[in-house]
């Protein structure tokens, strides 16, 4: 029995970061940042980081459970007619809600074996491009999404160098523009690291 054999998997997830995003001159509303660090190997990148909106955590509930149906899942904090976008309690009482969900989901063996959960917290795609990934109609595979999510978002240095060791035989396909990868709305910064200030109205 030799220790080094015996590492401990972890998941460490977390949601922060809350920005309200404008929808259109009307409408607005607050995503959040979800970042991943595990050394589980049921992930395809050790690190990632990417944001989304509550309706995106209500459709990726709802696919788990139709999938799982012997499993009672989380719930969601409860999406009340009294939430103010603008009261920083009831935001952080949301995410708080959305990182206890999240903790939960990835303690169970069977729910990470979903490929919806991982294209969620792992790219940036929308919920109808995920659901087109899972059912093998798109030209990418969930790891190709992952992928292609992860090196348009250079933001781990540390991982990249990990990978660039086990890649020096592999093609060079870092950024194929063919892919049909497109990312939901809300992608274009993480702001994992660096980010700049969001424009809050």
């Amino acid at each position: 029995m030799t220790p080094k054999h015996e590492k401990q998997e972890f998941v460490t997830v977390l949601v922060r970061d809350p920005r309200t995003q404008k929808e259109d001159s009307w409408h607005s509303y607050i995503d959040y940042e979800i970042f991943i660090h595990t050394n589980s190997m049921c992930f395809t990148r050790k690190t990632s980081c990417v944001r989304r909106r509550f309706r995106e955590f209500v459709w990726l509930r709802q696919r788990l459970q139709s999938n799982a149906v012997l499993i009672q899942l989380p719930e969601l904090p409860s999406k009340t007619p009294f939430f103010n976008m603008n009261n920083p309690h009831h935001v952080d009482h949301r995410r708080q809600g959305l990182q206890e969900f999240l903790e939960k989901i990835l303690q169970d063996a069977l729910l990470l074996s979903d490929s919806r959960l991982h294209l969620f917290l792992q790219t940036q795609l929308s919920p109808e491009d995920m659901e087109a990934c899972v059912s093998g109609q798109t030209k990418y595979s969930v790891a190709d999404a992952i992928h292609e999510f992860a090196s348009l978002n250079r933001r781990f240095p540390i991982e990249d160098e990990e990978r660039k060791k086990g890649k020096n035989d592999a093609g060079s396909d870092s950024e194929s523009s063919s892919s049909g990868l497109r990312p939901s709305d809300d992608s274009i910064s993480c702001g994992c690291k660096a980010s700049p200030a969001s424009e809050e109205s």
